[in-house]
Formats: structure tokens, C-alpha cells, sequence
């Protein structure tokens, strides 16, 4: 194991507090849904031990997303499988479009907008505004929340998912072809007052800073020895830490970005690092992934490549 890898799996572990049903989401993002969708509780705990994640703690996590009907168990014998349910399955797809896309999103030059027009009580409106900040919305005032590419079905629906349901009838969504009329402001000043760019510019070099040492040990030593259970605890713990920025990044297009924007270089790290570890860490889920049957389960080849190579004729 290069020293690079070591110390970002011994800061993981030197947490004090992990938010585990987090982590497991990710993992069934990255690893389980490519593969069915599905495991056996006791295989999830033994992929995760040595992470230093206790078996109570994971099944706890397990048990509220259950709950939260991210995932529903299957009973087989004594044992049982966790399964994603259709709901927990959209979600992730949409999220894997985000987390796994070859480039950047292109613009329509159309923004999505999502005004409060009615009554919200002051708890419910601090919820909501929480749900479309960690869907990349950007704020502005406490009745305007926009987005530059947003598919606001699936905005709504997701609220719907998480318990915010009521507030649906106060909203009012739409698209416009620059800032909302109330704001006449030029798209640059919108993003300026609407998003904390500086803030997310930080989170994404301190990912950089995180995981370029290990990526240039990796190519430094093509034969660098990191263990196939290593490669699939970096690559969850990768993606897990990605995932967490995107869920704050609006995905502005280039445009309306800083120049030299640290979340295109997050980007093209996680792509290549990702790539490096993918061979090594499938061999440890093919080996150690098992369902409550028995039975291992192998990778849908029909599903889309993960940081497919861009090709902009296609785009």
C-alpha cells in the first residue's frame, strides 16, 4: 500500500463522528446497484469492517434506510437481502448521471426556478430551503430558489420523498430565459448572489488536495502495490467525498464559472484515480459480495460505463 492511500484510509478511520447511512448509500451507488441492486446484510458489514464501521452502527443505518424507504429487505431462509426499491433506484440513477458524467453539463441558457408563493410555515420553509440547497440550488431572498439545468419534475418529486410533500402547493416552478424579472441582473450577478462559489471552490481543492498525492503515486509506480481490498475502499471513500460536493455544486456551465475552476480539476482527478482503482476493487467485490443465498452476484454489463471518454460530437 503506497503511504498516500494509507493516510486517507487512517483519516477516515480517525473520525469521530461517521454518518454511515451516507456512506452506505454511496456504496450502494457505486458498487451494489451495478450488481443487482441487492446484498446480504452480513456480506454489506463484512465490506465495511475494515473501515472501522461496527456491525451495530451499520445495521442501525441499514435499518433507517429501510425506514426512509431507500431500501427494502427480502427474506431468504435465516438471512436477508437488502434491495434497493424503485424509488431508492431512481434516485440513484439520477444521481449517477451527475456523479459518473464524462463532461460537464452544456447549457440551454435557460434558468430553473422554483418561487414560494404561498404560505409555508417557518419550520417547513428552513426544510425546504435545506432540500434545494443540497439539490445545487441557489437562493436568492427566501421565496427564489434557481438552478441553471434542473429537471424540476424530478426536483419535486424528490421532496415528495423526503417528507416535504405539504409544501408542493406554495410552490411555483418555471423556466426563464435569464434571472427571474424581480431580480433584473445579469446571469453573472445571479450566480454571485445566488451561490457561495467561493465556498465550494475551497471544499473542492481541499477533495484535491485529499486524494492528488495518491493518484500521482499511482502514476508515478504503475506497479505500486495497493491491495484489491485497499482499491475498493479508496474507490468507495472516493466517491462518497465526491458525491458530497456535488450534492452543493449547481453545475453552473463554464460560462458563469471562475476561471480555472477547481471543480473541473476535482472532476478529471476523480475520473483517472476512479479508472485506477476500478480492475483492483471489482476482484475484492467479486470475491467478498454475496447475496443471502450464496450466490455472488456480477456486474449488468448492459448498464452505462462509468467516466465514459468524452467525445464532443456526441454531445
Amino acid at each position: 500500500m503506497t503511504e498516500a492511500v494509507q493516510q486517507r484510509l487512517d483519516a477516515f478511520r480517525a473520525q469521530r463522528r461517521v454518518q454511515a447511512g451516507s456512506l452506505i448509500i454511496t456504496a450502494f451507488g457505486d458498487a451494489i446497484l451495478p450488481r443487482g441492486g441487492r446484498i446480504w446484510l452480513g456480506s454489506l458489514i463484512r465490506l465495511l469492517e475494515p473501515l472501522e464501521l461496527n456491525e451495530r452502527l451499520i445495521r442501525t443505518s441499514v435499518f433507517r434506510l429501510a425506514k426512509e424507504e431507500w431500501l427494502r429487505t427480502e427474506t431468504i431462509g435465516r438471512r436477508a437481502d437488502y434491495v434497493l426499491t424503485p424509488s431508492g433506484r431512481r434516485r440513484f440513477d439520477e444521481a449517477s448521471r451527475h456523479i459518473y458524467a464524462a463532461h460537464a453539463p452544456l447549457w440551454d441558457r435557460r434558468w430553473r426556478v422554483i418561487l414560494v408563493v404561498g404560505d409555508v410555515e417557518p419550520k417547513l420553509r428552513e426544510q425546504l430551503r435545506r432540500a434545494l440547497f443540497w439539490q445545487g440550488f441557489g437562493i436568492l431572498g427566501n421565496d427564489c430558489f434557481v438552478h441553471p439545468g434542473a429537471d424540476l419534475p424530478t426536483v419535486l418529486d424528490a421532496l415528495i420523498a423526503e417528507g416535504l410533500g405539504a409544501a408542493l402547493p406554495a410552490l411555483f416552478p418555471l423556466f426563464a430565459a435569464d434571472a427571474p424579472a424581480a431580480q433584473s441582473a445579469s446571469d453573472a450577478d445571479l450566480v454571485s448572489r445566488a451561490w457561495d462559489l467561493g465556498g465550494l471552490a475551497e471544499a473542492y481543492a481541499g477533495f484535491v488536495t485529499a486524494y492528488q498525492p495518491i493518484l500521482d503515486s499511482l502514476r508515478r509506480d504503475q506497479m505500486a502495490e495497493i491491495s484489491d481490498q485497499d482499491a475498493f475502499l479508496l474507490r468507495l471513500l472516493l466517491i462518497h467525498d465526491y458525491r458530497r460536493l456535488l450534492l452543493r455544486d449547481p453545475e453552473l456551465p463554464e460560462v458563469l464559472l471562475p476561471p480555472d475552476w477547481t471543480g473541473q480539476q476535482a472532476r478529471l482527478l476523480c475520473k483517472e484515480l476512479y479508472k485506477r482503482l476500478e480492475t483492483g476493487s471489482n476482484r475484492h467485490l467479486d470475491r467478498e459480495m454475496c447475496l443471502a443465498d450464496g450466490s455472488v452476484p456480477i456486474v449488468d454489463a448492459s448498464l452505462p460505463e462509468r467516466f465514459p471518454q468524452y467525445d464532443p460530437l456526441m454531445a
